[in-house]
């Protein structure tokens, strides 16, 4: 695939990966409206492309990224950012989170206000010791209100409470503490635990993965009678489906199944 080196946002697909890289990094991968239209684009391509099994979102330089552009028309009240227009922030977070393939935060850098909402939104995220977090909206005396929908849902109340009421800046086992990352790694390891995390996503069956990413989300927002309903429904179509029926076979005969490379 050819990637664009200049693009706002990049897309490269190796295999059955796909890295889409933030890259504006003399403006610490700031959010604009560019960028944020270029990343919906690349969360759909990849949404569609069967070849993909799992999306990697990263930084170039040494921040991950620092949020909206405050210097740029998406920080006026009146602006997309705040709106969740096109390329708004509500609708990439919205696209992560219905995105059928897992997403893997590869956090490279420091991470600042909305940064912290596309980590929540994805479904690992691995960062480094060397990378710093910070819910800096109260700092320029705004909130973080759209990201809370999403950071609220992985973070430990307290935490969430210390850290978004006083934008102070933290190290990565702060944050993994407080549930916004999975694991943290020195950086010369985090390459290879990236890698072995889409490894193991990609040994699951396409269907299965992308059933069970949608069940993490829709389950917990269901009553118990709901859940269970729903649930039952789901596994009685699973278990008769082309993939289960491969994938408990294979398992019989003591092989790798056919979506195994």
């Amino acid at each position: 695939m050819t990637v664009d080196p200049s693009a706002a946002v990049t897309c490269d697909i190796s295999a059955s990966v796909a890295t889409i890289t933030l890259n504006r990094p003399d403006a610490k991968n700031r959010l604009d409206a560019d960028s944020m239209g270029l990343l919906l684009a690349h969360l759909a391509s990849t949404a569609s492309d069967p070849k993909v099994r799992v999306v990697v979102l990263t930084g170039s330089g040494t921040t991950f990224c620092s949020g909206a552009d405050l210097s740029g028309a998406v920080a006026a009240a009146s602006g997309g950012f705040a709106a969740g227009g096109t390329s708004g922030l509500v609708d990439v977070l919205v696209a992560m989170l219905d995105h059928p393939k897992p997403i893997i935060a590869r956090v490279q850098g420091h991470v600042a206000g909305g940064g912290n909402g596309l980590i929540a939104a994805c479904d690992i995220a691995v960062a480094t010791t060397a990378a710093r977090f910070a819910f800096s909206e109260v700092r320029v005396g705004v909130a973080p209100a759209i990201i809370s929908v999403v950071c609220l849902q992985v973070m430990h109340r307290r935490d969430a409470q210390e850290l978004l009421l006083t934008g102070e800046r933290v190290n990565a086992h702060r944050v993994k503490e407080a549930g916004l990352l999975t694991s943290v790694v020195e950086p010369e390891a985090l390459d290879a635990t990236v890698a072995a995390y889409a490894d193991a996503l990609c040994q699951g069956g396409p269907e299965a993965v992308q059933r069970t990413k949608d069940l993490l989300r829709r389950v917990p927002m269901m009553t118990r009678d709901e859940a269970f309903a729903w649930t039952a429904e789901l596994s009685s179509g699973l278990f008769t489906s082309a993939e289960a029926r491969e994938g408990m076979t294979a398992f019989l005969e003591k092989r790798k199944p056919e979506w195994v490379s």
